[in-house]
């Protein structure tokens, strides 16, 4: 069997496609049946890592529009690794553009949660900072500190309710949520990744922490009480510098 790589992986990810030239049965005929049900498998595949990288999207546009959405976005995106666990990176950019989508306008912001849930569950695990060492501060040092954070910290701002959305879609006890902009900060303590929602004053923090911000300057109105006590309590300091 002599076939080029990139026509069979083409052929792979497009159901219009004949099976590529060169791919023979053992009787020397071409293996088209052989071909279309291996090319099924790869999109059966692709979708069932689809569906468990993003159940709250599944759960939202219910099981029929995922499975058609998914045929359209592994076609777009196939794989760039071997490993599933990383695949659907591209998937906010894809809803923001996907036509059928458009009436959900909250589903990328859903979906960037889901991915800081998935990178936070396999972050590679970092030593917390002693809360002892910010109180052995001088006020003047610890204003001046620069926070380093864990890998699996991330910070997700959506005009959406996308810490409401997210609880209704995965604890029966959740309210509705409110139709407001929210932010929320992704941690893990050990195992499970843990959402926190934060307010505008207290997201705006954090997300000028994370840029490098001095910890007198990036303050602002947030209660940095409150903050400090959220970040050290879910072991998300790493270092103060």
């Amino acid at each position: 069997m002599n076939v080029d790589q990139a026509t069979f992986r083409d052929g792979l990810l497009n159901p219009d496609m004949p099976a590529p030239d060169g791919l023979r049965n053992p009787d020397g005929q071409a293996a088209r049946k052989r071909f279309d049900v291996y090319r099924n498998n790869v999109a059966v595949s692709l979708t069932e890592a689809l569906e468990t990288a993003f159940p709250v999207i599944r759960k939202l546009v219910g099981d029929q529009f995922f499975k058609a959405m998914a045929g359209v976005f592994l076609r777009q995106h196939p794989p760039s690794s071997p490993l599933m666990m990383f695949y659907g990176a591209e998937m906010p950019a894809f809803l923001s553009n996907f036509g059928p989508a458009q009436s959900v306008p909250y589903l990328p912001d859903i979906a960037r949660l889901e991915l800081a849930l998935r990178h936070a569950y396999h972050a590679a695990d970092a030593a917390p900072l002693d809360p002892q060492a910010l109180g052995a501060l001088a006020p003047d040092a610890l204003a001046a500190g620069r926070l380093r954070f864990a890998p699996a910290i991330c910070l997700v701002r959506s005009n959406y309710p996308i810490y409401g959305i997210h609880r209704a879609n995965t604890r029966s006890d959740a309210p509705k949520p409110a139709m407001q902009a929210e932010a929320v900060l992704v941690t893990r303590v050990q195992f499970d990744p843990e959402i926190h929602p934060l307010d505008t004053a207290t997201a705006d923090c954090m997300a000028a922490l994370i840029d490098g911000v001095p910890l007198g300057d990036a303050i602002g109105d947030c209660d940095i009480g409150a903050l400090l006590g959220l970040l050290l309590g879910q072991g998300a300091v790493t270092e103060i510098y």
